[in-house]
């Protein structure tokens, strides 16, 4: 017989992932505010685990660059500066460009394009209110087009960033966040990586994140 303790590892395991899970969903929506405190007695209580594994999932999302900590050491949701955001956009777009050439220049190309164009079909179907489901659709595009990069340094580079883009989408408000879904503007990052063309594929991207970062900034 044994113990059971490798079973309540992975319960706690469990238990730590649902934490990080719920946290990032509540900062990457807005539901905590950039600036707000997090509190381990309130926060633990709400998610009904211990201090400790709460804990546990703080430092992952401190990692991720959603919290910070203050300089009497509360942890609070990060509250992105201009500066910052245009040097995430800046990162994004290299990562992004990265992607759409190697896809364009990729030996399976009408396979791409077909993922591509069924991630917009998505974003399309999700217009309207609410705006949350919009969100997430065009994070959808941009993620399908990193992975079909096939690059996995790269793939993981930007899942990192995830976090910090959808804060910072939030953050902006609705009316910014919503111009920058919008399908036409995505469909061109489409047409240019279809075309084959590693230097417009690239360029489509950049061109892309110059024009989000504006409308998120201006």
């Amino acid at each position: 017989m044994t113990d059971g303790t490798a079973i309540l590892g992975l319960q706690r395991m469990t238990l730590r992932e649902q934490a990080i899970v719920a946290l990032r969903q509540a900062i990457t929506t807005g539901e905590l505010a950039p600036g707000a405190h997090v509190s381990e007695v309130e926060m633990s209580t709400r998610l009904g685990i211990s201090r400790g594994t709460l804990r546990e999932a703080m430092r992952v999302l401190q990692n991720e660059g959603l919290l910070t900590a203050s300089s009497r050491g509360r942890l609070l949701v990060r509250q992105m500066s201009q500066r910052e955001l245009l040097d995430l956009f800046k990162v994004r777009a290299a990562l992004e460009a990265l992607a759409a050439r190697t896809v364009a220049e990729g030996d399976d190309l009408d396979t791409a394009a077909d993922a591509l164009r069924a991630a917009v079909d998505g974003m399309a179907r999700a217009e309207g209110p609410p705006w949350e489901p919009r969100m997430h659709a065009d994070m959808d595009f941009h993620r399908t087009l990193c992975a079909l990069s096939g690059n996995e340094t790269l793939i993981r580079a930007w899942e990192a960033l995830a976090g910090s883009i959808q804060m910072s989408i939030v953050a902006s408000g609705v009316e910014r966040a919503v111009t920058n879904m919008d399908v036409d503007r995505h469909l061109e990052i489409v047409d240019a990586v279809a075309s084959g063309d590693g230097d417009r594929a690239a360029a489509s991207v950049v061109e892309h994140m110059d024009r989000a970062v504006h409308v998120l900034t201006d």
